[in-house]
C-alpha cells in the first residue's frame, strides 16, 4: 500500500485542521508531522496493537492519495496481520476441538471402568464420577458452542436467545468443574484431618456444593450481562463481569489448595507412624488432587500476564488453549488411569482373563486331541475290517472263484 516517506522541512506555521475520516477523529496537527493512533477495536479483523497513521503535509493539508485524489488515512497496518491471526485462530479452534474430543473419550472410558468394576465402589469414587460427569457435560456444551455459535457468524449476528442460554450453561458447568474439585479436597480433608480415616460421610452437601452452588454466579453473571454488557451471544471477553464467574472459581482453587496442604502436613507429621498403611494410601490420593489443582487453575493466574511479543504471544495462547481444553483428559488420566487401585483391579481381571482364556484353549486342545484319537481308532478299525474282508476273499479256492466266473459267464451264453 501507499505510504510516502516525509521529512520535516521548514514550517511556516500552517496546520492541518482537525477532521473525521469516517472511522477515527484526528486533532489539529502541525505541518510536516505524521500523527499515529492505535487501530480501532470495533472491527473484528483489526489488530488494536497496530497503528493508524495520517500525514499532514508541509503545506498544511492532509495527505491526498494520488490514485483516489482524496485525503487518505493509512489503515493498512491494522489488517496486515489479519491472515496470520485467522490462521492462528483456526489452529486454536481445531486444537480445542481435539482436546475436548480426547477428553470425552478418556472420561467415558474412565466412567465405564468405575461403573463396571463394583470393587471400586466407594464414596471417593462417587465423587470422581460426579467430577467426570461435570467435565463430560462441559466438553459437550463447549463443542456445541464452538461449532454452532462461535464459528457461525449468522447465528452471532442474529443473536438468538438460545446462544446466550448456551453461554449460561457453559459458565455454569465451568463452575461445576472447579467446585467438584473443591468437593474432592473437602472430602479428603474431612476424611483425614477431621474424622481420621472414617470412610462414611453424608454426600448430600457435596452434591449441593458441586451441582447447586455454581448456579448462583451463573445467574448473577447472566442478569448482569443482560443489563450492563449485552453484546451478541455474550461472546466478548472484554468485560470485567466475567469476574463474577472467575472470582468464585479462584476462591475454590485457593480453598482447595489450603485444604490439600493441610492434609499433607497432617499425613507427614502425625499419621505416618500410627497409620502407616492408611497414610501411604491417602497420600497417593492427596498427591493426585494436589497435582491437579495448580494445573486446572494456572490459566487464571497467567491470563493477565499475556506477553507482547509475537512468538511469545503465540506460545502463550497455545499453552493456554491446551490447559483450558484438555482438562478432562488430564483429570481422567490422573484420577483413573494413574490410580493404583484402578490399575490393580484391571491387572487382576486381565490375569483372570488370561488364565480363563488359557484354560479354554487347553480344554479345546484336549477335546481336539480326544476327537482325533477316537477318529484314528475308528479309522484303524475300519481299515482292519476291510483288510480282513479282503483276506477272506483271497482265501477262497481257485475252484470256487472259477466256478463263480463260469456261472457269471453262463448268463451271456
Amino acid at each position: 500500500m501507499y505510504l510516502p516517506f516525509l521529512t520535516t522541512g521548514e514550517r511556516d506555521g500552517s496546520m492541518c485542521k482537525r477532521t473525521w475520516d469516517g472511522w477515527m477523529c484526528w486533532d489539529d496537527l502541525e505541518a510536516g508531522i505524521t500523527s499515529a493512533q492505535h487501530c480501532p477495536g470495533y472491527f473484528n479483523d483489526f489488530d488494536t496493537s497496530e497503528m493508524v497513521t495520517k500525514i499532514c503535509t508541509d503545506s498544511g493539508h492532509w495527505f491526498v492519495h494520488p490514485e483516489s485524489n482524496r485525503t487518505w488515512t493509512n489503515y493498512t497496518g491494522c489488517t496486515h496481520k489479519s491472515n496470520d491471526h485467522k490462521r492462528t485462530a483456526i489452529n486454536l479452534y481445531y486444537l480445542a476441538l481435539i482436546g475436548h474430543g480426547l477428553s470425552l473419550i478418556s472420561l467415558f472410558t474412565s466412567l465405564g471402568i468405575f461403573f463396571y468394576f463394583k470393587s471400586l465402589s466407594c464414596q471417593r469414587i462417587t465423587l470422581h464420577k460426579n467430577l467426570f460427569f461435570s467435565f463430560v457435560l462441559n466438553s459437550v456444551i463447549t463443542i456445541i458452542f464452538f461449532t454452532c455459535v462461535a464459528n457461525n457468524q449468522e447465528v452471532t449476528q442474529a443473536n438468538p436467545v438460545s446462544c446466550k442460554v448456551s453461554v449460561f450453561i457453559h459458565q455454569y458447568l465451568l463452575g461445576c468443574n472447579y467446585f467438584w474439585m473443591l468437593c474432592e479436597g473437602i472430602y479428603l480433608h474431612t476424611l483425614i484431618v477431621v474424622a481420621v480415616f472414617a470412610e462414611k460421610q453424608h454426600l448430600m452437601w457435596y452434591y449441593f456444593l458441586g451441582w447447586g452452588f455454581p448456579l448462583i454466579p451463573a445467574f448473577i453473571h447472566a442478569i448482569s450481562r443482560s443489563y450492563y454488557y449485552n453484546d451478541n451471544c455474550w461472546i466478548s471477553s472484554n468485560t470485567s463481569l466475567l469476574y463474577i464467574i472467575h472470582g468464585p472459581i479462584c476462591a475454590a482453587l485457593l480453598v482447595n489448595l489450603f485444604f490439600l496442604l493441610n492434609i499433607v502436613r497432617v499425613l507427614i507429621t502425625k499419621l505416618k507412624v500410627t497409620h502407616q498403611a492408611e497414610s501411604s494410601l491417602y497420600m497417593r490420593a492427596v498427591r493426585a488432587t494436589l497435582i491437579l489443582v495448580p494445573l486446572l487453575g494456572i490459566q487464571y493466574i497467567l491470563l493477565p500476564y499475556k506477553p507482547d511479543g509475537r512468538l511469545t504471544s503465540e506460545i502463550f495462547i497455545h499453552t493456554m488453549t491446551i490447559l483450558m481444553n484438555y482438562q478432562g483428559l488430564l483429570v481422567a488420566t490422573i484420577f483413573c488411569f494413574f490410580n493404583s487401585e484402578v490399575q490393580g483391579v484391571l491387572r487382576r481381571h486381565w490375569n483372570q482373563y488370561r488364565i480363563q482364556f488359557g484354560s479354554t484353549i487347553a480344554n479345546t486342545e484336549a477335546l481336539r486331541s480326544a476327537s482325533f484319537t477316537a477318529s484314528s481308532m475308528t479309522e484303524v478299525h475300519r481299515c482292519y475290517s476291510i483288510d480282513s474282508h479282503m483276506e477272506t476273499l483271497n482265501g477262497k479256492s481257485f475252484h470256487n472263484l472259477e466256478t463263480t466266473i463260469l456261472r457269471s459267464d453262463n448268463l451271456y451264453m
